[in-house]
């Protein structure tokens, strides 16, 4: 290794969430008024869009299908082949839009499309009934060929209006779709805009706009066998919108989406780690890094962490963020820079080569991304997607 900045993956952690949150579903499912006309628990469609929320897709994905996952879920074609080739068998989803895309890889490597937009439903019909005339079948890994339908999902837009046909126009849009010979449409589902807003009353509208095109769908042609909708935040809020599976991503890596609460036994899988490369020694009125911020009318001693907005630590983490050096709570000041940050360690004994943690836990403290996020202003899903291609990932199994 030459950079001293070092992301650990706890994939055993990532494997614990996932069964963590397959027991909250599950147990004691019979005993839970809302659902009890269900026979059985929804599975578990785990989220690993954006490299894994940037810990890692392939290693990730693995994990979790040893975890027990049922599906796999990604943005796109692209993140779907990085699965695949890493060895990942389970059936992959694919959430975004294939209107413009090259379809191949959906043939190439069996994965699951989203037909959100009469676009991408007329690209993967024309795609399939070309393969069909020629002949050609996806092959199921370990499982031979599969029929020359097209496994799909459909999504449905509640009120998010994102992807996804509109609720209120399916009349018109759908029976097309529902005619198309080499589309199959196994699954239908929805995305909450406000799941992590508990007194928002859109999510209640959403809810009962997906119930009401459940029961509309069968009179259109289409009897999808599951449904989903409950990400996070949702399968927290509210049973009810756990329908045949859910889809976690945020609780996979074991942070609670904001600013909502739980008692679930989750482990964060994600640390940062990096070493002070220089200790120096500012004196009064002088500040530190660009702009010379953080000027003070005392000396103090300044520690710089080779690690900067390029590796995705972000700029506003300065006079607002901490780290954590010698089990000590040290303060970001001046500037975060694009490869290095400048620490605050006046009183203590640091000397070139100390362990800094800048997510994780040191002694006994601990600084978690939800923590981060909220001191600067953000999400933690934004600051976990973007620790940078340069920090090697440690992969753990405990």
């Amino acid at each position: 290794m030459i950079r001293p900045t070092v992301a650990r993956v706890d994939l055993g952690a990532i494997e614990n969430n996932l069964r963590v949150i397959a027991a909250f579903v599950s147990v004691p499912f019979g005993d839970r008024p809302t659902i009890s006309h269900r026979t059985s628990p929804p599975g578990l469609i785990a989220v690993v869009k954006a490299n894994a929320y940037g810990h890692g897709a392939a290693e990730v994905g693995l994990a979790l299908e040893r975890a027990g996952a049922a599906m796999l879920a990604c943005a796109d074609i692209e993140e779907g082949i990085v699965l695949r080739r890493a060895g990942v068998a389970i059936p992959i989803l694919v959430f975004g839009a294939l209107g413009i895309s090259d379809l191949e890889g959906v043939f190439e490597f069996d994965l699951t499309p989203t037909i959100s937009t009469p676009a991408a439903a007329a690209n993967l019909e024309a795609a399939a009934r070309s393969r069909a005339r020629r002949g050609q079948t996806p092959a199921v890994p370990g499982h031979g060929v599969r029929p020359r339908t097209l496994s799909c999902h459909l999504k449905i837009d509640t009120g998010m209006n994102r992807l996804g046909f509109r609720h209120d126009n399916l009349a018109r849009t759908l029976p097309e779709i529902a005619k198309s010979e080499h589309l199959a449409v196994d699954a239908v589902y929805t995305h909450f805009a406000t799941a992590d807003e508990p007194e928002h009353p859109a999510f209640n509208e959403q809810r009962a706009r997906f119930e009401q095109v459940l029961a509309l769908l069968p009179s259109l042609g289409l009897r999808p066998a599951s449904r989903h909708a409950a990400n996070s935040a949702a399968l927290l809020r509210d049973e009810r919108v756990w329908y045949d599976f859910v889809r976690p991503g945020l609780l996979l890596y074991g942070i609670v989406p904001p600013p909502l609460a739980s008692t679930l036994p989750l482990r964060p899988a994600l640390s940062l780690h990096s070493r002070i490369v220089h200790v120096k020694g500012t004196r009064p009125g002088e500040g530190t890094g660009y702009g010379l911020h953080a000027v003070t009318d005392t000396p103090r001693t300044i520690a710089i962490v080779p690690a900067g907005y390029a590796d995705g630590l972000d700029r506003r983490m300065a006079g607002r963020a901490s780290v954590l050096v010698r089990g000590k709570r040290v303060p970001v000041v001046g500037s975060v820079c694009m490869d290095m940050t400048t620490i605050d360690v006046t009183g203590l004994d640091v000397h070139t080569g100390d362990e800094v943690v800048i997510v994780g836990q040191q002694g006994d403290e601990a600084i978690g991304m939800r923590e981060i996020a909220a001191a600067i202003g953000t999400i933690p899903y934004e600051l976990l997607c973007r620790v940078g291609t340069r920090i090697e990932r440690r992969y753990d199994q405990t």
